[in-house]
């Protein structure tokens, strides 16, 4: 049914780790609104959705820098990002 697209484990997983983020993302905006605010080290107001877009775009530089510089394997962009999201989250 789905032959036209390489499904496979890791893509699967991807969306749907993007999916259930900007649920919880919506369920968080229903539950208090106004996406709580603030002035990060950017110098930017921003909101839980706008930190979510920094730290995804964020990944996916980390990401494509490292597959062009480096190669593989993955484990270490993977951890580079993960720092990244917890970073934005924190004190963007």
């Amino acid at each position: 049914m789905l032959g036209w697209m390489a499904w496979t484990w890791p893509t699967a997983l991807l969306f749907i780790g993007i999916f259930s983020a900007m649920g919880i993302i919506t369920i968080l905006e229903i539950r208090r609104p106004g996406g709580a605010e603030r002035k990060g080290v950017l110098g930017l107001v921003t909101t839980r959705g706008d930190r979510l877009f920094i730290s995804l775009l964020g990944t996916v530089y980390i990401f494509l820098a490292w597959l062009g510089l480096i190669g593989m394997p993955l484990w270490a962009p993977l951890g580079l990002s993960i720092a990244w999201g917890v970073f934005c989250f924190w004190k963007v």
